[in-house]
């Protein structure tokens, strides 16, 4: 049986698509960017949240849940890029005012599918932890707390992932505050688990470690039950029908996310990758330095969260003019998006050189001497975390743009190339050969983002001399 076409329009209640003037662009896409936003940076806060109360178990349990949830978090990232692919395709469909619901409702459903998959093999990924750790030669008391946080900490993957599409579904259909809503009501139910089932509170077993681990599927499972619920009773997302017909494939679509996804999931990896490899040389050249660059590496991820925001949120206004086949609103769509996230960026640089104690306070004690030197390795990095907050910024967002133009296999060599070779051969180079050391390290780190971030923004610029935007009339997808 083939599923009853819908013949309303799909496009009666989705945001805007087509705009007159660059004030109009700018106040749709901050519309649009502010909410993704905070809620990155909500869900940034569930995680603290995490560390704050496995904190009190002592240093053990904190050390190896922190190599738990560095592959975990990893997996995690890279596999939400892969069925984040949808969000582009769902744009596109709103974007090409298509009479049927059926693209949307394939795209999202084949998504799901996908999250699904994918989560069963992260979860096989994530269980080489224990030979990583034997290999690297942690504290056997340490691998054995990491493994057991483990074991329990991959079952939440499936509503995560699955959580993740959704989010994207909420967004393309210009609906982003459900998901600032629901990263929000994430933090106090991550909180009264996590009190409840480390600690033995509110009648729940004392589980230490292992509850934090129960607490982070119990959020999971709860924010994905608020999407289901938001999307089943909200009549603009619920109009599209995404479950209707769950069972049934449509594998060009499925295809067509892996191919667009997987590049993104590299690039995601690429990333966090080198950023990694940049803490293991950090603890090669010394402990103070490595505590401070973990310090001034958090403050700068947090401004970062921003302009991701923005990039998540120029992917879908770029989409969106992508399906209706406009040059002129991808190129509005793109710059807009181009200049609020390097804006932003710009005001958290100066901050970073102007009031570098206040941001350090949010994360150590700066009146305490026995962080002396931890602090001032983490002033001196975060000088050079200005300097490379602006091409962060627009790497993220370019990055973005191209992503609505379902554009992702070339930027991701540019992104595996700028990180891995100029980013980190100066970042080995200068740290470990040179007087600079945790200083040249940083150094190589702002390098590789100022090559991706030039060359990303360059393929931007020659987008349709490339052949990235489809002529009038013609095909978006083909």
């Amino acid at each position: 049986m083939r599923e009853t076409p819908n013949t309303d329009s799909a496009n009666s209640d989705t945001p805007g698509i087509a705009h007159a003037s660059w004030g109009q662009e700018l106040q749709a896409t901050i519309a649009l960017a502010t909410p993704l936003a905070v809620a990155n940076l909500l869900q940034s806060g569930i995680y603290i949240v995490d560390v704050i109360f496995i904190a009190r178990l002592g240093e053990e349990p904190l050390a190896a849940s922190g190599l738990a949830t560095g592959l975990f978090g990893l997996i995690v990232w890279s596999l939400s890029s892969l069925t984040g692919a949808v969000a582009p395709l769902i744009a596109e469909a709103i974007g090409s005012r298509s009479p049927s619901f059926r693209p949307v409702r394939r795209a999202t459903r084949m998504a799901l599918w996908l999250a699904v998959i994918a989560a069963i093999v992260g979860m096989a990924l994530a269980l080489l932890l224990g030979p990583v750790m034997v290999m690297t030669g942690q504290e056997p008391p340490i691998i054995a707390l990491a493994n057991q946080y483990n074991w329990l900490i991959i079952y939440s993957l499936i509503p995560m992932l699955l959580a993740s599409v959704l989010r994207n579904y909420v967004s393309a259909l210009g609906r982003p505050v459900f998901a600032t809503a629901i990263s929000a009501m994430g933090i106090p139910v991550n909180a009264l688990a996590n009190y409840a089932f480390i600690f033995g509170n509110l009648g729940a077993p004392e589980m230490g470690l292992q509850g934090a681990a129960i607490a982070t599927i119990i959020t999971a499972i709860v924010m994905l039950s608020a999407y289901v619920a938001i999307v089943l009773t909200v009549p603009a997302l619920n109009r599209y029908r995404p479950f209707y017909r769950f069972w049934r494939p449509d594998w060009q679509r499925f295809r067509l996310i892996v191919r667009i996804g997987a590049p993104i999931a590299l690039t995601v990896m690429a990333e966090a990758g080198v950023f990694s490899a940049a803490a293991f040389l950090m603890g090669r050249i010394g402990a103070a330095e490595l505590a401070g660059h973990i310090v001034a590496l958090n403050i700068a991820a947090l401004a970062f969260q921003v302009p991701f925001g923005v990039g998540q949120a120029v992917t879908i206004r770029v989409g969106y003019s992508y399906g209706a086949r406009d040059p002129l609103g991808i190129k509005l769509a793109g710059w807009v998006a181009i200049a609020v996230g390097t804006g932003f960026m710009g005001l958290t640089a100066l901050a970073m050189v102007l009031v570098p104690e206040y941001l350090l306070m949010l994360f150590v004690e700066i009146d305490d001497p026995t962080n002396a030197a931890l602090i001032g390795f983490a002033l001196q990095f975060l000088v050079l975390a200005a300097a490379f907050q602006l091409v962060d910024g627009v790497q993220a967002v370019a990055a973005g743009a191209l992503r609505g133009l379902q554009d992702t296999r070339v930027p991701m060599w540019i992104a595996i190339f700028s990180y891995w070779v100029p980013g980190f051969g100066l970042a080995f180079g200068l740290g470990l050969f040179t007087p600079l050391q945790g200083t040249g390290v940083w150094i190589g780190l702002a390098t590789g983002l100022a090559f991706a971030a030039v060359l990303l923004l360059w393929r931007w610029m020659l987008r349709e001399r490339l052949g990235l935007i489809p002529r009038p009339g013609a095909s978006a997808t083909a």
